[in-house]
């Protein structure tokens, strides 16, 4: 027995000695893909797979051979390195079976040939990095069953996703999302991320989407946008697949949406709708501007004046858009199709989109507003219904003509109607001696019809010599907006003894008829100077032709029949110009500089048909711009610009139509007037690791305006506010922002950590009762980020951050309302034995009280769910939710300008329970038969 012992300690021994003598090691030969040369002195580290920590480093042998020894068990990245090649990065792993890890003949690609492509591969991860695209292979990360594009981007190294949808990458913000490289439902990135399924996504690219013209030519002319690309798997693309939603909830409300695709080969359709009233409008802002809903008149860059589609009417009117003011009711749906043929030489993408909401609820505003010699305190009142009804319809046609020229056709159409009420009652006293100062009861009720239309065709053609290329772009739009409503208002004024002394009484009907035709031409021609300088001229004329009618009807008896001349307007606005440009571009190594200037020579003419006079207006723009950027490495880079303009004054400030539907607010033209110009300063900075998925992004600027064009505010002894506009010599205002965001993942962790950093400031100059006023602003915030997600197990998600502002007023220097809040966010979601899950996410919020409001503001809401899944496949799913659970949603803003403090409350959603069914259903491939997912 006491030998067997010994014996067997012996044994153990041996064991143990010869696995502390067992070493790990990685070999292999860099040689050249092509020439098969050996790459003498090659570079070749170890990482930790988890950090990318070095472990140990050498250099290859006269033959390109290499042995990395004392090593030990683990994952690992072998990273090759070599002058003028791309880098390879593979990833292996070392354990008591596998010792050694031999990667053989590695083929090392020129970067030349390689267009700088870098490869990580391996079971864990992949991302390929090609020029400015970073590709991530979606088979390589795990997702849940029924799992959306949303799911696998929280997934990928450098994007985040709010719970919101809102996404990040390399600390930006990405606005468009797209599919096969196409615009799915325009650029509402969530009806991509939130409905295509994830395991139908082959690649992930992410990269700066150029302009068409940029994209072109090849020359960098700063538009870019930082987009997502999904490329769905071949065998994905020949089914169809959706998810159905209905949801019943306390206190009468209800969500239901319904999706349905189809893919065949180039071939896609899909079709949308949503019946909400709990905030889902399904149509974002992004679009909803594009249907030119806008109710305003302004000049363009080159001088032009455009008079905005909707509105535009003495009275309100109603745009669409939710703001989560008011309580909404939203029903909408849409059909998109995408298809290409002809060997691709021809595609089409076309939308339809229906659909419209109502919002309801009330406003009560309490404005302080400070003068030289006193303040006026008020408190209004506001209860509203507002409806709007649209329909748009567009389509994007592409023909390549030939291997050198190309023919891309725009065309989209709008249709829209709305109503709207609304009921003021507003009161304003004295401060000094809490009197009354006037009280103003006014009811405004509207109807607008409008019609849209738009097309643009852009033709580009490659000559023989490289980089020499021309191009054509041609633009028209047609609108047209009809209104008429009823303003009904009483204004009772009060002596300093509260007593009534005098009222003001209108009642009247108001119609408008605007009318407008455009045409813009714009014509680029490059031409190569050198290799890299190159010479970018574009000339292009501009043309629009409006009419605008506005009549007021005062009422006798019972009819409107009496027209008020003095409120009534019939003007006709012509504008021609011609716009010219220069801009050089150099491009060498890792610099590129832009420079040059456009010039636009306006002529414009408005004439008054009511008393036959007419405007002219003749002026020259000049607009400079420069930028260089230094493209430090193939995920770093630096870049900064300028960019000049004048700004010509607008038509309402020169020359206003009267307008009375505030009868406490009136504006004065200023035929005097001249054009100011601002000076903008731009620069950034980003940098983006792969390996460690570290990302850094700095950016700033500042900019300030010469000859700027200032309010001239009087507020008389009643209450009663004129404004009128002028410039103000020897002052210039200026505003600056800086930022800095840095994300990294932390792999001890295994969590994605980052902070952020703002400061912005203002200086503003305005008159108030003929006295200057300075006001000055800055504002900090802060916050950090935390986030993680295990598979099958959580996922959670924090945003937290103080803020501070200061803000002085000349005028009322001893006025402190200097402020600090702080703001949080998160959400998380734990999955249960069972098939269940669990999930919450909350906002919280505060603003510390001020002198001018003495209560501070503190607010948390937090929303909640339960999940139980069915069917093998997670497929049918029933939730129960419930929305704002501490009911603090009180609906709340509060605003400073150093000179004017608003505070409101309004209705919003609070809170109520939803009972929700959901599923998820799919058939792909030949033969497939229908199933739940």
């Amino acid at each position: 027995m006491r030998i067997t012992i010994i014996a067997l300690a012996f044994f153990c021994f041996c064991t143990i000695s010869l696995k502390a003598q067992q070493t790990y090691s990685v070999k292999g030969t860099a040689v050249d893909s092509v020439a098969n040369a050996k790459l003498v002195n090659t570079s070749v580290s170890v990482l930790n797979a988890k950090d990318s920590t070095l472990v140990n480093f050498t250099r290859a042998d006269a033959n390109g051979a290499f042995n990395v020894s004392k090593l030990h068990k683990g994952d690992f990245i072998l990273l090759v390195t070599y002058p003028g090649y791309a880098d390879y990065v593979e990833r292996f792993t070392l354990d008591s079976v596998n010792t050694t890890h031999t990667f053989g003949v590695i083929d090392m690609q020129l970067k030349s040939r390689l267009l700088k492509e870098v490869m990580i591969k391996g079971t864990a991860a992949a991302i390929k990095i090609k020029g400015d695209t970073t590709e991530y292979n979606a088979a390589a990360f795990k997702i849940e069953p029924n799992s959306k594009v949303e799911d696998l981007l929280r997934q990928l190294p450098g994007i985040q996703v709010d719970k919101d949808g809102k996404i990040t990458a390399q600390g930006q913000s990405v606005p468009k999302v797209l599919v096969d490289g196409e615009e799915f439902f325009g650029d509402d990135p969530t009806l991509v991320t939130k409905n295509i399924r994830a395991d139908m996504v082959d690649k992930v690219q992410l990269y700066d989407k150029k302009s068409d013209q940029a994209t072109f030519t090849g020359i960098d002319d700063g538009e870019k946008t930082k987009t997502i690309n999904i490329k769905l798997k071949e065998d994905k693309k020949n089914g169809y697949f959706g998810k159905v939603t209905g949801g019943v909830g306390t206190d009468g409300y209800y969500d239901s949406q319904a999706l349905f695709n189809k893919f065949k080969g180039k071939m896609k359709f899909s079709a949308y709708g949503t019946l909400s009233n709990t905030g889902k409008t399904g149509l974002g802002w992004e679009d909803n501007s594009k249907l030119g809903t806008g109710g305003n008149m302004d000049f363009t860059d080159d001088g032009g004046i455009i008079i905005y589609g909707g509105g535009g009417d003495d009275l309100d009117s109603f745009d669409g858009r939710y703001n989560g003011q008011g309580i909404p009711v939203a029903r909408t749906g849409g059909l998109h199709y995408d298809n290409k043929w002809d060997g691709d030489k021809q595609s089409i993408n076309t939308n339809y989109k229906v659909g419209s909401i109502e919002v309801t609820g009330n406003n009560n505003t309490l404005t302080q507003n400070t003068l030289p010699d006193r303040i006026i305190n008020s408190n209004s009142d506001q209860t509203y219904d507002n409806f709007l009804f649209r329909q748009k319809l567009d389509a994007i046609y592409q023909l390549k003509i030939d291997t050198t020229s190309n023919l891309k056709l725009t065309v989209s159409g709008t249709l829209r109607n709305g109503d709207t009420r609304s009921d003021y009652d507003a009161t304003s006293y004295r401060s000094t001696t809490d009197s009354l100062l006037n009280k103003n009861n006014r009811s405004v009720t509207n109807h607008t019809d409008g019609q849209q239309f738009n097309a643009t065709a852009f033709y580009n053609k490659k000559f023989k010599k490289k980089g020499r290329t021309f191009s054509l772009n041609v633009n028209t739009a047609v609108n047209n907006t009809k209104s008429n409503g009823f303003l009904n208002s009483e204004i009772d004024y009060y002596n300093k003894q509260s007593q009534l002394d005098s009222s003001q009484v209108i009642d009247q009907l108001k119609t408008t008829n605007i009318k407008s035709t455009t045409l813009f031409t714009n014509a680029t021609y490059t031409e190569p100077i050198t290799q890299s300088l190159s010479l970018v001229l574009n000339y292009g004329i501009s043309l629009n032709n409006s009419n605008a009618n506005r009549l007021s009807y005062d009422k006798a008896g019972n009819l409107y029949n009496v027209l008020n001349d003095s409120l009534s307007s019939d003007y006709k606005f012509n504008q021609f110009s011609n716009q010219g440009g220069v801009m050089f571009n150099y491009k060498k190594g890792k610099n590129i500089l832009n420079f040059g200037t456009k010039v636009a020579a306006v002529q414009f003419k408005q004439i008054d048909i009511f008393n036959n006079t007419e405007y002219k207006r003749n002026f020259t723009n000049w607009t400079p711009q420069a930028s260089y950027q230094y493209k430090i490495s193939q995920q770093q880079s630096l870049r900064l610009s300028y960019y000049g303009n004048p700004t010509q004054p607008t038509i309402d400030q020169i020359q206003p139509v009267r307008v009375n539907d505030d009868p406490l607010n009136i504006t004065l033209g200023n035929p005097d007037l001249g054009p100011s110009f601002t000076h903008r300063f731009y620069g950034n900075y980003n940098s983006y690791k792969v390996l460690s998925g570290q990302s850094i992004w700095l950016n700033g600027s500042y900019s300030f305006t010469t000859n700027p064009i200032v309010n001239n505010i009087t507020t008389d002894s009643t209450g009663k506010t004129t404004i009128q506009y002028l410039n103000l010599a020897g002052k210039k205002p200026s505003n600056y922002y800086t930022s800095i965001y840095l994300d990294r993942k932390i792999s001890l962790f295994d969590m994605n950590i980052g902070v952020n950093f703002n400061l912005n400031g203002n200086t503003y100059y305005s008159l108030k009762n003929s006295e200057l006023n300075t006001t000055k602003s800055n504002t900090f915030r802060g916050g950090l980020n935390i986030n993680k997600y295990v598979q099958k197990k959580y996922y959670f998600r924090l945003n937290a951050g103080p803020s501070y502002t200061v803000g002085k007023s000349s005028l009322n220097p001893d006025i402190n309302n200097n402020g600090r809040g702080f703001n949080a966010s998160g959400s998380f979601n734990v999955y249960l034995p069972g098939k269940f899950q669990i999930g919450a996410d909350g906002d919280y919020t505060y603003q510390a009280a001020t002198q001018s409001f003495a209560t501070d503001f503190k607010q948390f809401i937090l929303n909640a769910n339960i999940t139980k899944s069915f069917l093998k496949s997670e497929g049918l799913k029933i939730i129960l939710s419930g929305n704002d659970l501490l009911n603090q949603n009180k609906g709340f803003s509060r605003n400073s300008n150093g000179q004017n403090f608003t505070q409101s409350t309004y209705t919003t959603i609070k809170r109520y329970f939803m009972f929700s069914v959901s599923w998820d259903f799919s058939g792909f491939g030949k033969g497939t038969t229908p199933k739940a997912n």
